[in-house]
């Protein structure tokens, strides 16, 4: 980073920490009120985990390369895409793997510029903010009123998802090494259905369609000829062909109404 973008970034921090001291204080009815929502929201995303942990067992990756996934990466679909490449290309998929998690990813940082008009964090709670930036914190957080309940729902949710998104992890990794082969109960194919599962909210507009649409035909022409995950980065180019046919053209806001993300991860 620049210096003179961690001047920005600090500003900032010193901007919303200066504003967060003359908010009032939340009432203890409000406060519960958010940290309901947000445990609410972590016990639906974070138990979503059991799927990650066992189908990365199903994958290959013992237990405790499943639960470092969770812990470091902390991003759902990026932890499902690395595990269903290396699942069908082995190690020599691995760069495919962390090219497409790290595509993924990138909405995460993404949310990091909404976030951080509000956290007003730095140093170490600034790295632990970054990490437990994801859709579900991010949404909670943007659609409290009052600034001190945004950085609760923010931290709230974010440690929810954290604790059972780990937790879920290792159940489900030690839920697959005990039902042996994946193909037995179909778990070679769950990653697949996964995705379908978190793309099918997102079509909600003409250019979201055609590019899935897109997608779709150039992944199935390539995947018989091209090494597993280069089909998936060379898809991701349908969504730079539909953005350049319409350069002008944006989809409605992030957030609904109450805050949610239409079409957000199940996942972190």
């Amino acid at each position: 980073m620049s210096e003179g973008a961690s001047d920005a970034a600090g500003a900032a921090a010193s901007d919303a920490a200066g504003a967060a001291a003359s908010e009032p204080t939340l009432p203890d009815a409000r406060r519960r009120e958010v940290v309901r929502q947000a445990w609410s929201v972590g016990v639906a995303s974070g138990t979503y985990g059991i799927s990650f942990g066992a189908l990365a067992v199903a994958a290959g990756l013992d237990l405790w390369q499943a639960q470092l996934l969770s812990l470091l990466m902390f991003t759902g679909g990026s932890q499902f895409a690395f595990v269903s490449i290396i699942g069908t290309g082995g190690l020599g998929a691995a760069p495919a793997a962390i090219a497409t998690a790290s595509m993924l990813g990138i909405r995460n940082g993404l949310y990091g510029l909404q976030t951080s008009r509000f956290l007003g964090v730095g140093g170490v709670r600034r790295i632990v903010a970054a990490q437990l930036t994801i859709d579900e914190s991010t949404a909670v957080g943007i659609g409290q009123p009052e600034l001190r309940a945004q950085r609760l729902g923010f931290w709230q949710t974010g440690l929810a998802v954290f604790v059972l998104w780990n937790l879920s992890t290792l159940a489900g990794a030690l839920l697959g090494n005990a039902f042996g082969d994946p193909r037995t109960l179909g778990l070679d194919a769950a990653a697949a259905a996964a995705f379908v599962a978190l793309l099918w909210p997102r079509l909600r507009s003409r250019d979201a369609t055609a590019t899935a649409v897109l997608a779709m035909f150039i992944a199935l022409l390539t995947s018989p000829a091209l090494p597993a995950g280069v089909p998936v980065i060379l898809a991701a180019a349908a969504a730079l062909v539909v953005g350049l046919r319409h350069p002008g053209r944006h989809e409605g806001p992030l957030e609904g109404a109450d805050g949610s993300l239409p079409g957000s991860d199940p996942t972190p």
